[in-house]
C-alpha cells in the first residue's frame, strides 16, 4: 500500500469514528464540565496506557520536543473540547459540525496571522463564502440556549484551528503524548467547574467507551494518516464528519437540522469541497 492510500485510508477511518462522538454526547443528561471532566480521564488513562509497552527513553524524548509548545496545544486542545461538548449539549450537531468543519480556513488565515505565513487568493474568496455561510446559520431564530451552541462552536473551532497552525509547526511533536496531556488538562480544568462528581453507571459507561476507545483511537489515526497525506485532501476528508454526525443523530436521536443550517452548512461544505479540489490540482502541477 502506498504512502498515499495508507493516508487517505487512515484519515478517513479516524474521521468517521470521530463523527460517533456527538452522538455519544447527546446520549448523556449529565453538564458538559461533568462529561468533560470524566471523558478526560479515559482519555488519559487510554494514552498513558500506551506508555507501559515503551521504554523510557522514547517519553523522555516525546516530551523534551517543543515541551512548552506541547503544553500550550493540549491547552487550547482541551479548551476546545469543553466547548464542542457544550456546544453539542445546547444547539444542533449539524450547527457544530458545521461550523467546526470552517477550522481548515480559519487555520490558514490565522497562520497568516501568526507566522505570516502565504495565503492564497482561493482561501480569501473561500472564506468569504465560509462567513456568508455562518451568517445565515447564525441568524436562524433559535432560542437563546441554541444561539449560546452556536457561540461555543465558534470558539471552539477558534481554538482548534489555533492548536492546528502549532502543529504543523510543529510536526515532531509527539501525537499520542499530546492526546494524554490534552485528556489531563481538560479534567483539571472541569473539575473546577463541576458541583458534584456524582455520575450514574449507564452514562459511565457511555463515557468510558468515547473516553478509552472513540476519541483517542479517532485522534492517534486522524494524526498518523495526516502525516502522509497533504493539508488539503484532510481538510476534504473532515467533511465526513459534516456530513455523518448529523445522520447519526437524526438516526438515533430524530434530530432535524433547520433550514437555516441546511442552506447556510450547504454554502460552506460546497465551498470547502471547491477549495480542497482546486488546492489539490494546484498541488499536483507543482513540480516534486
Amino acid at each position: 500500500m502506498s504512502n498515499s492510500a495508507k493516508g487517505l485510508l487512515l484519515t478517513s477511518l479516524g474521521v468517521f469514528i470521530m463523527s460517533l462522538e456527538s452522538l455519544f454526547i447527546k446520549f448523556t443528561n449529565i453538564s458538559s464540565f461533568l462529561f468533560s471532566f470524566y471523558i478526560g480521564i479515559f482519555m488519559f488513562a487510554s494514552m498513558a496506557s500506551t506508555f507501559l509497552f515503551k521504554d523510557f527513553d522514547y517519553l523522555k524524548k516525546a516530551l523534551k520536543t517543543s515541551f512548552p509548545f506541547l503544553l500550550i496545544c493540549s491547552t487550547f486542545m482541551a479548551v476546545s473540547n469543553i466547548f464542542f461538548i457544550t456546544a453539542v449539549k445546547t444547539t444542533t450537531v449539524a450547527n457544530v459540525v458545521i461550523i467546526f468543519s470552517t477550522s481548515a480556513l480559519f487555520s490558514a488565515l490565522i497562520g497568516y496571522v501568526i507566522y505570516k505565513e502565504k495565503v492564497n487568493k482561493n482561501i480569501f474568496y473561500a472564506s468569504l463564502f465560509m462567513f456568508v455561510g455562518l451568517f445565515i446559520i447564525f441568524n436562524d431564530k433559535l432560542e437563546i440556549g441554541s444561539v449560546k451552541g452556536n457561540i461555543f462552536a465558534l470558539l471552539c473551532t477558534l481554538l482548534f484551528s489555533v492548536s492546528f497552525v502549532l502543529l504543523s509547526k510543529y510536526k515532531d511533536m509527539n501525537r499520542v503524548v499530546l492526546t494524554a496531556f490534552s485528556g489531563a488538562i481538560l479534567s483539571i480544568i472541569a473539575y473546577f467547574f463541576c458541583d458534584e462528581l456524582a455520575i450514574d453507571f449507564k452514562t459511565l459507561m457511555i463515557v468510558m467507551i468515547m473516553g478509552l476507545l472513540i476519541s483517542p483511537i479517532s485522534r492517534v489515526l486522524l494524526g498518523n494518516g495526516a502525516k502522509y497525506i497533504n493539508a488539503s485532501e484532510v481538510s476534504l476528508l473532515m467533511l465526513i464528519e459534516t456530513i455523518m454526525a448529523p445522520i447519526w443523530v437524526w438516526i438515533f436521536l430524530d434530530e432535524v437540522p433547520s433550514s437555516y443550517t441546511f442552506i447556510g452548512g450547504s454554502i460552506i461544505v460546497i465551498t470547502l469541497i471547491i477549495n480542497s479540489l482546486y488546492t489539490l490540482k494546484r498541488e499536483n502541477k507543482l513540480p516534486n
